[in-house]
């Protein structure tokens, strides 16, 4: 199999503009109507990505192959929606399989534009969604804007892994990777995987039941993490060997928006603005949710002491595991992502916990990036944050459930926080710029 491999891989780097066709085309079948639901999609475009992974296509490339290939896919749908109207339920396929259809239009006429941004995590409305879109004349520019949006987050979610996985297959990495590597995604897959199947399943207790996971699996990690030093220096050096000085400005403006007064005051202004307009429940939840992850990283950090990385030119005098930016990171969007999602059904819920952890985890991948952090040091701050939430939650619910948010709230509440994290962290990056041109 390995040989097998080797020899495509070989062939893939004398011609990498075929993969560089094939990931292109793959993504486009992947967002295209009705072909997106027959086509496994999903697993080509993981193999596609090991193997440029290998060597054949930089990262850069192949992120924007595949965020191109979406929107071509998706423009496609919307067009063919926009051209056939109601007679594209005669097509063929959609006419034996009439409830693809029904399904995705029920979606979009419930959430609107948000299901576009929300349904491109859950497979079967991904492709359908566009057209249904297309078909109930959504104006074209909002359509546009929405799916540049949402295809840069999807081409991340769904290609990154496989092409880390293929790079990692290529580096001569630390010996006992693989299985420190396995052991570590085996635990991690298993505990979303039941807490995925409880939510599914409207168990009650499914965010106690990520609570006690989370808690079992952080523990687990803080006391064994020296026998995972294999999987840190095996990581690290895969995404120092991608380090690019042209990528390094980028890395260092999204790591800003994780840095502590900014998560201080962007917290504060969500906590304040709920309380403000009467969410007595949401504030609570957020307020409870940040404050334990702060104080819970601040305590561990002086208790493991743990040194960062000696890949620093100029160490930093705190201490490494957990990660604080990736702690407050994802205790911050993942309550918002908590907030969003209520009232809606599983897997409305699932895929908005998804986009809410991508800007988190862009912000903790940023500091393994620039050799401020271990990768389990951003494992530990997101299990932290992550478990911090799902006790907030099951505490905030044990009288009534959580209500969610009116649509005025929303438009007061996320737009602010937002634009204050992005003034502060455009701030912080110039001032950094003119500190280091002087």
């Amino acid at each position: 199999m390995m040989h097998w491999f080797d020899g495509l891989t070989l062939w893939l780097q004398g011609n990498p503009h075929w993969l560089a066709l094939a990931i292109f085309l793959s993504a486009c079948l992947e967002c295209l109507a009705v072909a997106g639901i027959v086509v496994p999609g999903v697993l080509l475009l993981f193999s596609l990505a090991v193997l440029a992974g290998s060597g054949a296509v930089p990262l850069w490339q192949v992120l924007l192959l595949g965020y191109a290939g979406g929107l071509l896919g998706d423009a496609l749908s919307y067009g063919l929606g926009r051209c056939f109207h109601q007679n594209i339920r005669r097509l063929p396929l959609l006419r034996e399989h009439p409830q693809w259809l029904v399904t995705a239009e029920r979606y979009f006429q419930r959430y609107g534009v948000m299901s576009l941004l929300i349904g491109r995590y859950i497979g079967p409305l991904r492709p359908m969604l566009p057209m249904v879109a297309g078909m109930l004349d959504m104006p074209l520019l909002r359509f546009m804007l929405v799916s540049l949006l949402a295809a840069a987050g999807w081409a991340v979610a769904y290609l990154l892994p496989g092409w880390a996985t293929g790079a990692a297959l290529r580096l001569p990495l630390p010996e006992g990777f693989w299985s420190a590597a396995g052991i570590v995604c085996g635990v991690l897959a298993t505990c979303l995987l039941l807490v995925i199947q409880a939510s599914l399943h409207e168990r009650r207790w499914s965010s106690a039941l990520a609570t006690l996971l989370g808690a079992m699996t952080l523990a687990a990690l803080l006391a064994g993490f020296s026998q995972l030093d294999s999987f840190d220096q095996g990581l690290m050096a895969l995404l120092q060997s991608e380090r690019q000085a042209p990528l390094d400005p980028v890395a260092v403006f999204i790591t800003r928006f994780g840095d502590f007064n900014l998560q201080l005051a962007a917290g504060v202004l969500l906590v304040a603005l709920l309380l403000a307009c009467r969410q007595w429940q949401a504030g609570i939840l957020a307020g409870s949710s940040l404050l334990l992850a702060a104080c819970v990283t601040t305590a561990l950090k002086h208790l493991l002491e743990r040194p960062r990385p000696e890949i620093l030119l100029q160490p930093l005098e705190s201490y490494s595991m957990p990660s604080g930016h990736s702690s407050a990171a994802f205790a911050f969007f993942l309550v918002l992502g908590i907030l969003a999602g209520r009232g809606s059904a599983a897997r409305t819920r699932l895929a908005w916990l998804v986009i809410a952890s991508l800007p988190a985890l862009a912000i903790a991948l940023s500091r393994v990036y620039l050799g401020v952090h271990w990768p389990t040091d951003i494992i530990a701050g997101a299990l932290l944050a992550s478990t911090g939430c799902a006790l907030c939650l099951t505490l905030c619910q044990r009288a009534a459930p959580l209500q969610p948010l009116p649509a005025r709230v929303w438009w007061l509440v996320l737009p602010a926080c937002l634009a204050l994290l992005g003034v502060m962290a455009t701030w912080q990056f110039s001032a950094a710029l003119l500190r280091y041109s002087y």
